[in-house]
């Protein structure tokens, strides 16, 4: 029998996530995440199969903690509202200090070899599915009358995930929080508003008819 591991995978896979973070997929080497992880190589294959399996299991660990932000900001009332947070929130994560500058889903595999272009396609996908999930969101707005009835919902989507994903290259660039809710002021301003119609009021000078006594 094997010896039992003795680390836990939720402490393992946040090591690696902040090597595959701050180096990409392919220059984070082996040495790399067994040191930061504090497990030997077999202990890693045992628990994660390869390199590639240990990236996927990062991917999900990062979109259910650091990048759960994502998910939160498509819960709030409005269309508006969940468009704010999501830039916000992505400021937060990838330009605030605490983490790696950046986006994982973005920066994560951008360019890599043949042997890693599944690597690649899967952070494609990945990338995709957040546009369809902000689609749909808005799509929701759209018949809940939060946005205008001739909104394009998947151009708004389009739109929102391209800022998301500038907002990482900028921060990668160097970028600072206050450079980047600059660029986040100016979406907002663009966002399309609902008109709501005005309710019709007496005027001010009418009178009630006297009451005949």
């Amino acid at each position: 029998m094997g010896r039992p591991r003795s680390f836990k995978i939720e402490d393992a896979l946040e090591s690696a996530l902040m090597v595959f973070w701050e180096k990409g997929y392919e220059g984070a080497s082996l040495p790399d995440l067994t040191a930061a992880m504090d497990i030997n190589r077999p202990s890693l294959y045992s628990a994660f199969g390869n390199k590639e399996g240990l990236f996927l299991k990062v991917l999900d660990h990062y979109r259910e903690t650091s990048a759960s932000y994502l998910v939160e900001a498509l819960k709030l009332p409005t269309a508006r509202e969940a468009f704010e947070a999501l830039l916000k929130g992505a400021i937060a994560l990838q330009a605030g200090g605490q983490n790696p500058v950046g986006c994982l889903f973005v920066q994560g595999a951008l360019a890599c070899t043949e042997e890693s272009i599944s690597v690649k396609k899967e952070l494609s996908l990945r990338r995709i599915a957040g546009e369809i999930a902000i689609r749909e969101r808005f799509e929701k707005a759209v018949d809940d009358g939060d946005l205008p009835a001739d909104e394009d919902p998947a151009a708004l989507a389009r739109f929102t995930a391209t800022l998301l994903h500038g907002l990482a290259v900028q921060a990668v660039n160097g970028d600072s929080v206050a450079d980047l809710e600059r660029v986040a002021d100016l979406a907002l301003r663009s966002f399309p508003k609902v008109k709501r119609s005005k309710s019709k009021k007496a005027p001010q000078d009418e009178k009630l008819p006297s009451k005949k006594t």
